[in-house]
């Protein structure tokens, strides 16, 4: 049987640089407009231009290049550069950039996983080629963390000694390609003591799942990030739930983009739950209902 997930992602190329062309996921972006004035928001993070009106909405804009390690913009190149509205953890925010290239369609199958000697201040996801040239993937969630730190409680949940003792028993699997995802979730988890493995690519998660169940200790509990290159959280949920041996598991998968359309997505190729991440309190909660079925 093949996989209902569909592989084809729309990617938006843009500029950052003269040179070097990054993208972001179509599915995180709200419209494309170009540079506005833009009013001072008083104390905020240095990367953060002002706020743009747009369609009534007061929407802040961060200087896209600055915040990942480029020169800012000049006067004189603003009035040809963009603002992309994106709709992304909760909030919308838009990202001064360049120039916009073009929106292709890319198989989530050929972006790679970015090396892994770029260091901790990389914001990528992952890389790919288009016309022979390089490719790199953002991580959104990366550089709103940096912009907008969030606060401790979304990172911490309380339980009970009884809720507690229901998730140890259980083996978890965590899977994010993002890396500040990846600190969200395993926070969650090491706040209130619960083992669990985590690793930043679906493919490798069906690896360990497979070798766990052929061991006899399948994984009870699989969080997924849905939006991961190689494999993505719809063809990993797919290929779980229709291998009988790891089709036990309570899939979870969670997803930064604020869309009913991957909720559906999501329930449609077998996970048990779609959230949008992050908040420590849901996430928890769903596990505790995949604990529930374990009984």
């Amino acid at each position: 049987m093949k996989s209902k997930a569909n592989q084809s992602q729309g990617l938006l190329l843009f500029r950052l640089s003269q040179r070097q062309l990054f993208a972001l996921g179509t599915l995180k972006i709200r419209e494309l407009v170009p540079y506005t004035p833009l009013s001072v928001i008083p104390q905020s993070h240095p990367t953060i231009l002002g706020a743009a009106t747009i369609r009534g909405n007061t929407i802040p804009v961060i200087d896209m290049a600055a915040a990942v390690g480029y020169p800012s913009l000049t006067s004189e190149e603003l009035k040809s550069s963009y603002i992309i509205i994106t709709d992304c953890q909760r909030m919308v925010i838009g990202f001064l950039v360049r120039a916009i290239d073009k929106i292709i369609e890319c198989n989530w199958r050929d972006i790679e996983s970015p090396p892994n000697n770029l260091g901790p201040n990389a914001y990528l996801t992952g890389v790919t080629r288009f016309d022979d040239q390089l490719v790199q993937l953002l991580d959104v969630e990366l550089l709103l963390s940096k912009v907008f730190p969030p606060s401790p409680e979304m990172n911490r949940a309380i339980l009970t000694d009884v809720q507690r003792e229901k998730l140890k028993p259980l083996s978890i699997l965590l899977v994010d390609d993002s890396k500040v995802a990846r600190k969200q979730l395993s926070d969650a988890l090491d706040s209130i003591n619960i083992p669990y493995q985590v690793t930043s690519d679906g493919r490798d998660a069906l690896s360990i799942m497979e070798k766990a169940a052929s061991e006899g200790t399948p994984i009870d509990l699989l969080v997924s990030d849905i939006e991961m290159p190689g494999l993505d959280g719809y063809e990993l949920a797919f290929e779980v739930k229709n291998t009988p041996a790891l089709a036990g598991a309570y899939i979870i998968l969670h997803t930064s983009l604020s869309s009913e359309i991957s909720v559906s997505q999501a329930h449609q190729v077998g996970a048990n739950e779609a959230l949008t991440k992050f908040d420590a309190h849901e996430l928890i909660s769903a596990m505790l209902r995949g604990a529930e079925t374990k009984e």
